[in-house]
């Protein structure tokens, strides 16, 4: 089986790949990226040399590369991860997701839709990872969000999500594509490009800078181990129904201030600090425009029907997180600096 995988060399790609790569070497792994500032091909080093691997750079809104890749290395199944993803960047450049999130999306499913209609879709599946915050925000006692909770996206990001989610079913019940999704709550872990929550804190507080925490930090938000993630995609795309949704979440919610200050504890008893001397570089700054008060995933659909569930506690994970950021001084040292962007000149131009 020949799989593409989009958005291989970002946060949660990467660790897909890896998993896919070295728990099915039977496969062939495709790994598409058009290597965009949150695309870091240095997260993949160390299976980079797989017989079963290969990486290619590429942009899903030029539908003329993509009908070009699918009828050169004709994917047997897609499993489509890549997306432009960062709210703030959202609020001032909507544009750019709608270009990448909407119309690579749909680029895609014109090209897998000519290559395997034609001989039937029977060992074809395209699976469409999406995210919660298609679902809108709900209150402090507002329940959770189940696969039947309606759309209400808030923010450029999630509006882009959510119709990327629509043309994916829409071409299910149009053209009968054996498709499935799955929409995650806030991913952490290994490899986090420094601009989101936890690794944005973490190194503000080994630099001793001030941590900036939105509003109050009332916010809620449901927490996944990137690695848990990684096995609820393995499971969704082996054993899922073709068109059903699944809802992922790590059944951990937390407080936006609640999280920095464990943060802060973990991090002092790392460093050798007095307990709560990090805690003094939170500062408070003007809440994001349309900020979601809190998402909350309901996980038992896939828990109960695929049998996956979270494998670490969110202190587990985070204590794993932080020590793999000190483990890693150079990766981050190299993402921070831009450095890492020659990674894909340096080690695959010449190939």
């Amino acid at each position: 089986m020949k799989i593409l995988i989009t958005g291989g060399a970002g946060f949660i790609g990467s660790h897909v790949v890896r998993l896919f790569v070295t728990k099915y070497p039977e496969y062939q792994i495709l790994n598409l990226d058009a290597l965009t500032y949150a695309g870091n091909l240095e997260n993949l080093r160390d299976i980079e040399d797989r017989p079963n691997y290969r990486f290619i750079k590429g942009d899903l809104t030029d539908q003329a590369f993509v009908d070009q890749l699918f009828a050169t290395e004709q994917p047997d199944s897609v499993i489509h991860l890549a997306a432009e993803s960062h709210v703030d960047r959202s609020i001032t450049d909507p544009l750019a997701f709608v270009k990448t999130n909407v119309l690579g999306t749909v680029h895609l499913l014109n090209a897998a839709r000519h290559l395997w209609q034609p001989n039937g879709y029977e060992g074809h599946v395209f699976y469409h990872v999406s995210t919660d915050e298609v679902y809108g925000s709900l209150e402090m006692d507002g329940g959770m969000f189940t696969e039947d909770t309606p759309y209400d996206p808030r923010s450029p990001y999630s509006a882009s999500k959510a119709s990327s989610d629509h043309f994916v079913r829409a071409w299910f019940h149009t053209y009968h594509m054996p498709v499935k999704i799955s929409n995650c709550s806030n991913n952490y872990g290994p490899n986090h490009f420094p601009e989101k929550l936890i690794p944005l804190a973490l190194h503000r507080i080994q630099k001793g800078e001030a941590i900036p925490v939105y509003g109050r930090g009332e916010n809620v938000r449901d927490w996944l181990f990137v690695k848990d993630h990684a096995t609820a995609i393995d499971a969704v795309f082996h054993s899922g129904k073709v068109g059903e949704t699944y809802n992922i979440g790590g059944v951990n919610e937390w407080k936006n201030i609640d999280l920095i200050h464990l943060l802060c504890d973990v991090m002092d008893e790392k460093l050798g600090k007095a307990q709560g001397a990090s805690r003094q570089l939170i500062k408070f700054v003007t809440d994001r425009a349309g900020h979601d008060l809190r998402y909350a995933i309901d996980s038992s659909k896939i828990m109960n029907d695929l049998g996956w569930k979270p494998s670490v506690t969110f202190e587990q994970g985070l204590r794993q997180t932080v020590d793999w950021y000190f483990e890693n001084q150079e990766w981050l040292e190299r993402v921070t600096s831009g450095a890492y962007q020659d990674y894909y000149r340096q080690q695959y131009a010449a190939r």
